[in-house]
């Protein structure tokens, strides 16, 4: 355990005597060593202490008479008999209460004296001769070296004592100094080789517990240049508007103190100087911001300062108040200035005493041309550009905040780990994203929502739904760091709570269904791969925490309205019965391949295009719709307001909003090219924007539509990549409510106004500041958008959002710059200044083209389908266009062969539609021509998605087979009217649209809403266990537990829609054989709907025969 110890005085101390003496011997061979190396120090006090003494008895002490008391150098102080005389800063009285020279006092410097008057008639004062600091001191005192005599010819009555004017104080002290070590005690570490720090709290521990960094800002300049007033007016906003620890050091409390025994010598101005250094740098090192505000004229000893801080890292900032003389006396609020004039004070600093002014100051205020706020505002940001508002360290750039939790978050594998990474992905459990999942893993791996490092445990869920904010820990100071990260613990609490809360508003999770759940369960790794509905692996999930999806609760608390018919409100009922949590690492940068991905940048990314924009603050402006002029405008205003607040490069981020949004929104595309345009234009159109001082971004989150809660996370979000700004409007993240509103039907859910107030008020928001959206027109006599003027509010006219659309859809084109209609509508014409040329025609092209299928509604995966390369495919797949045909055949249902040409009897060709962990539900489609697999759609026309869980199996069929709704089982249930199904469980994904050898093992008989719809089980052959897998029993043994999850699957895949449990006619397996019978029966009445058979077929069914090898040509 660390201890305190003295100090080393010499080089010897602490050394061996180079043999082991007994204990007394060697104690006593310590002491005196110590005592030899020491008595230099000793015999300095005992110096120090005569004087005292001699003071103490001087005619000074005991009588009346005059003193001057230095005020530490900077500004004086005559201190008289029993009574104080106020000396103006930097000077020397002349004069005194009468008119004779033998009462006068003054104040020395080092070619003067300082008279200590006695009181008595013809009693001439002791003097003090005042010499500059000694530069080179011996390491011993010799106190001969520092007495010198008094020029005056009058005797000292100092009754045998020492003359007080024969002794030198400044160059007593310097020696003092010199002959003493900077360290008398020091911590000594318990075992060797530990630093003093083991002895104190690290500095990074106490600024992160204090919520800022100690620092020492040194205000120099001449009297009257505004020291003290500008330090009071910075102190007074870090303490009441940011609760800071500020202290302020200036001429009045310390020369009733620490510096009261100082004069105005060189040497004593000089050891003010150090005093006060030496407070501030102990303040500074305790996290204190602190103020100091003297003349501290001589630059070498400021810059002494500078180097102590230097020395003990503490930021130090020398701040030179440059204000011209002239002003200065025009300004001389206390008349001194007035009475150097008159001849009143003398050594006054700047008149005739000299002030060194700094060469390389970090700060320069000339007071004279800023009003006081300006200059504390000036401070102030630089302060917080350095971060020192801040505990934490500076992990952004300057002038940009850290993110919450003061950690950069950026959960992507390294390069060198992602193969190994993924093949590790592959043995774990699967979990199913959906695409609006998948918007929140970006969101999450990209640091969008630090210091979140994955889906929220219920733990972080219930903070979130309750506080709208997260407890943090980042620096364990309460040995809660993993408070976030950690598996939800109900029955225990730690002894402290974490210290900070950071603003969290949204839920972030994942839902599973049960099938999913026990997957986890039953697994022995205690990590999950997230899997996208495409069936690609993005993530690895670990230590995964699996707990009820309470709904109800979730919407009612982060809506706080009643409409089952709200968009966002209807995919959290959706989603499954359970929710996972757990820390994700992202194997890939998530790309969507939809031509946006240029705009898509993590936000440390968008940090370092803000730092290499030399950006002192960012201002934040989110986007769901085309930017026009009237945005223009208020972005424009919103960076000259924050000049004049003092910054001098804000940058705007324009960021449109990427992920899920609802169907009647504004696609992606449009406005991601629409704002292209407006940074295009630059500043020739009063709708466009300077490239120079904007980034433009896309921000991936889904958007919730939740109103005030919503819009919290929206700020904070941005605050992610350096916004300290986030430009607000009305109702805020909100939206009209449905016909199924319980409050507000088809009006706004939330009030207007709210949405702004709650951000501002928000828990956790920090320092993060709002701009207020301003109502703009369009002024019709330059062709501006503007605040409007109100003495002519004819000239303006106001157009909204609903007239926007409705001219778009109309095709409206240019009006006529110098007559624009009072109705825009019936002219059909927008005015030229509303929006940039390029992008109106992009805005006009969507509106009338609304329905049409090429447009990107929000960030979803554009993927390859993972097709066969002997098929070819049209559309885009992942919608309804795709279509999928094979090149060597011209149906996928009819031409290709029932079997291999060559193999084993149990063996049939399977297509897989399907393929492993792929939950599009792809199907051959038997009416379209050639038979070509494409996506099911939902009723009402959306592409189909299993949403159960992860299929982990190739799902397919078998050509040339037909289940006949004609044929019935035992129960009376007819066939689905589709080819054989094939559920094929190897362990390797095979191709959409290859064919495959396959042996088959058994079969299950499902009864799916009244039809029968028969599985057929079957192993690749090019399986690695195909070779030990002939049938069912081979089968559980290879693979313990698979048909149980086949059976599962089955019954249970569609309840995650709301549909009801499916049956099996029969929980056992068929053999082999008997599912090769039903194979055999499904092929002939194949050959009956296409006429080959022996049986009569219907030919109302619908289908495309005409394939070759059906009904031919």
């Amino acid at each position: 355990m660390a201890r305190y110890a003295y100090a080393p005085l010499s080089a010897e101390e602490g050394r061996g005597t180079g043999r082991r003496l007994p204990h007394e011997a060697a104690a006593e061979a310590e002491r005196a060593a110590n005592v030899a190396d020491r008595m230099p120090m000793f015999g300095g006090i005992c110096v120090l202490v005569a004087i005292t003494f001699v003071l103490s008895r001087s005619p000074q002490a005991q009588g009346g008479g005059n003193a001057v008391i230095g005020s530490g150098g900077n500004g004086n102080a005559a201190i008289g008999g029993a009574g104080v005389a106020t000396v103006p800063e930097g000077t020397a009285t002349v004069g005194g209460s009468s008119s004779s020279s033998s009462q006068a006092t003054s104040v020395a410097t080092p070619s003067t004296t300082t008279a200590l008057g006695k009181s008595g008639e013809n009693n001439v004062p002791p003097v003090i001769q005042v010499s500059p600091p000694v530069k080179d001191a011996p390491s011993t005192v010799n106190t001969a070296s520092i007495v010198t005599y008094s020029t005056t010819s009058d005797k000292c009555d100092c009754e045998g004592k020492v003359d007080p004017s024969s002794i030198d104080l400044g160059a007593l002290r310097a020696a003092a100094l010199d002959a003493t070590p900077p360290h008398i005690i020091e911590c000594s570490a318990a075992s060797a080789g530990e630093s003093q720090s083991a002895c104190h709290l690290p500095k990074s521990t106490r600024y992160a517990a204090l919520q800022q960094k100690g620092a020492t800002l040194w205000m120099t300049g001449c009297s009257g240049a505004g020291k003290t007033t500008i330090a009071t007016a910075l102190e007074d906003r870090l303490v009441k508007a940011y609760g800071k620890h500020v202290y302020r050091l200036d001429g009045d409390n310390l020369r009733t103190g620490i510096n009261r025994d100082l004069t105005f010598s060189e040497a004593d101005r000089a050891e003010s100087v150090r005093r006060t250094g030496e407070i501030a740098t102990l303040f500074a090192d305790s996290g204190v911001i602190t103020l100091v505000g003297l003349i501290s004229p001589y630059r070498g000893d400021r810059d002494a300062v500078r180097k102590r801080h230097e020395d003990q890292g503490i930021p130090f900032y020398e701040i030179f108040l440059d204000v011209p003389v002239d002003e200065l006396k025009k300004r001389d609020p206390k008349g001194q200035y007035a009475r150097v004039e008159s001849g009143e004070l003398k050594h006054f600093t700047c008149i005739d005493d000299p002030y060194e002014p700094p060469i390389n100051p970090e700060i320069t205020l000339k007071t004279h041309e800023l009003e006081i706020e300006q200059s504390a505002d000036i401070l102030f940001r630089r302060l917080e550009m350095d971060g020192i508002l801040e505990g934490a360290p500076k992990i952004s750039p300057p002038g940009l905040p850290n993110p919450d939790g003061d950690e950069i978050i950026d959960l992507h594998v390294p390069e060198h780990l992602k193969a190994a990474k993924m093949e590790e992905a592959e043995r774990l459990p699967k979990v199913l994203i959906t695409d609006l999942d998948l918007n929140w893993l970006q969101v999450i791996g990209e640091g969008w929502a630090s210091p979140l490092k994955g889906f929220m445990r219920e733990g972080t869920l219930l903070e979130v739904l309750h506080f709208n904010s997260i407890l943090v820990d980042p620096f364990n100071l309460t040995e809660n760091k993993d408070i976030q990260s950690s598996t939800t613990n109900f029955e225990s609490f730690k002894q402290f709570r974490a210290p900070d809360r950071v603003s969290m508003s949204v839920p972030i999770t994942l839902s599973c269904t049960d099938y999913t759940k026990a997957a986890i369960e039953s697994s022995s790794h205690n990590a999950v791969a997230l899997t996208t509905q495409m069936g690609n692996i993005v993530a690895i999930l670990r230590n995964p925490e699996v707990y009820p999806n309470r709904k109800e609760e979730i919407v009612a608390r982060m809506f706080g309205v009643i409409d089952p018919g709200h968009p966002y409100i209807k995919e959290i009922y959706k989603g499954g019965d359970y929710l996972i949590g757990g820390e994700v690492e992202l194997l890939d940068r998530i790309r969507y391949n939809d031509g946006l991905d240029k705009w898509r940048k993590t936000s440390t990314e968008i940090m370092e295009e803000f730092k290499e924009k030399g950006a002192d603050t960012v201002y934040a402006f989110q986007t769901r719709n085309p930017t026009h002029a009237g945005h223009a405008y208020l972005m424009r205003s919103a960076g000259e307001n924050l000049k004049k607040e003092g910054y001098k490069n804000p940058v705007l981020w324009l960021s449109p909003l990427g992920g899920w949004t609802k169907e009647d929104d504004v696609p992606l595309d449009v406005r991601v090219n629409q704002h292209e345009e407006v940074l295009n234009s630059g500043l020739e159109h009063p709708g466009g924007l300077d490239p120079a001082t904007t980034v433009m971004a896309i921000w991936p989150s889904p958007m919730v539509y939740a109103g005030p809660t919503e819009v919290q996370f929206h700020a904070k979000s941005r605050r992610s990549a350096g916004a300290s700004y986030f430009v607000v409007g009305r109702d805020p993240a909100g939206m009209k409510g449905s016909h199924q509103a319980a409050a507000h039907p088809d009006d706004d859910l939330y009030d207007g106004d709210h949405g702004r107030y709650v951000l501002q008020n928000s828990p956790g928001i920090g320092s993060m500041k709002m701009l207020s959206f301003v109502k703009v027109m369009y002024d019709i006599t330059d062709n501006v958008m503007k605040v409007p003027d109100d003495s002519r509010l004819d000239d303006f006219i106001s157009i909204s959002g609903s007239k926007m659309r409705l001219l778009a859809r109309n095709g409206a084109v240019p009006c006529s710059a110098t007559d624009i209609p009072t109705d825009l509508v019936e002219a059909n014409c927008v005015p030229s200044g509303f929006m940039i040329p390029k992008g109106w025609d992009i805005v006009v092209d969507y509106y009338k083209n609304i329905d049409s299928p090429r447009w990107i509604p929000w960030s979803r995966p554009v993927v390859d389908p993972g097709a066969s390369s002997r098929t070819e495919g049209s559309g885009k797949f992942g919608t309804g266009d795709f279509q999928l045909k094979h090149k060597d055949y011209e149906s996928f249902w009819h031409d290709i062969p029932l079997h291999p040409s060559s193999g084993e009897d149990m063996v049939v060709n399977f297509i897989t539609e399907i393929p492993l962990h792929m939950t599009a539900k792809m199907e051959v489609q038997k009416a379209l021509p050639g038979n070509p697999i494409s996506q099911d759609s939902n009723s009402d026309g959306s592409p189909r998605y299993y949403t159960y869980g992860t299929p982990f199996f190739n799902y397919g069929y078998i050509p040339q087979t037909w289940e006949d709704p004609a044929l019935k089982d035992s129960l009376g249930n007819g066939g689905d009217n589709d080819p054989l199904d094939v559920m094929e469980i190897g362990s390797y994904r095979l191709e959409m649209g290859s064919i495959t050898p396959c042996r088959v093992l058994g079969h299950l008989e499902l009864i799916d809403e009244g039809e029968m719809d028969n599985k057929v089980l079957c192993i690749a052959l090019s399986d690695p266990d195909a070779s030990r897998i002939h049938n069912v029993g081979d089968l559980e043994r290879a693979k313990p537990g698979t048909v149980d999850r086949l059976k599962d699957w089955l019954k249970r895949y569609k309840t995650s829609d709301g549909k009801p449990e499916n049956a099996l006619a029969s929980e056992e397996v068929t053999s082999a054989k008997e599912a090769m019978e039903l194979i055999g029966e499904t092929h002939a009445r194949w050959k009956n709907l296409c006429g080959k058979g022996t049986g009569y077929t219907s030919g109302d069914h619908g289908f495309w025969l005409d394939a070759a090898g059906c009904k031919g040509r």
